[in-house]
């Protein structure tokens, strides 16, 4: 009977282990914003809140939107992967109707966006900021 009690409190850490890993592949992540593009809405430093489903269920690891059910909207703010692989936090200026969008800082004079590499597929959206601390 003692070994029985000695194992819940495990279980439950386990589990609350593998909840976490779920919400932050599928939900909402927390990523802390580095460099200047996005000053001044987004300094340095900062911590940021990612929805991972605010555009639709993107398989996690991969470049994948099985299921959209929303496109990000001009000045919607989000995590994407560049064309190069970089993971960047920029704001959408424009949508295109070929599944791309532009991307932009804040900071035009400090950031490395759309205007160098160009349109981004729709498909490498992590996700939408929607809250930073």
């Amino acid at each position: 009977m003692g070994k029985e009690t000695s194992l819940e409190p495990g279980k439950a850490v386990i589990g609350a282990l593998i909840t976490a890993l779920i919400m932050k592949l599928v939900l909402f992540d927390f990523m802390i914003a580095e460099g200047h593009s996005m000053q001044p809405a987004i300094n340095p430093g900062r911590i940021l809140i990612v929805n991972k489903l605010n555009y639709g269920f993107r398989w996690p690891g991969t470049g994948t939107y099985p299921v959209r059910w929303a496109v990000p909207g001009e000045g919607d703010i989000v995590v994407f992967i560049t064309p190069y692989g970089e993971i960047a936090v920029k704001r959408c200026i424009e949508i295109y109707s070929d599944g791309s969008f532009c991307a932009a800082g804040d900071n035009i004079a400090h950031s490395y966006d759309s205007r160098s590499y160009g349109p981004v597929p729709i498909d490498n959206i992590i996700g939408r900021v929607i809250g930073i601390k």
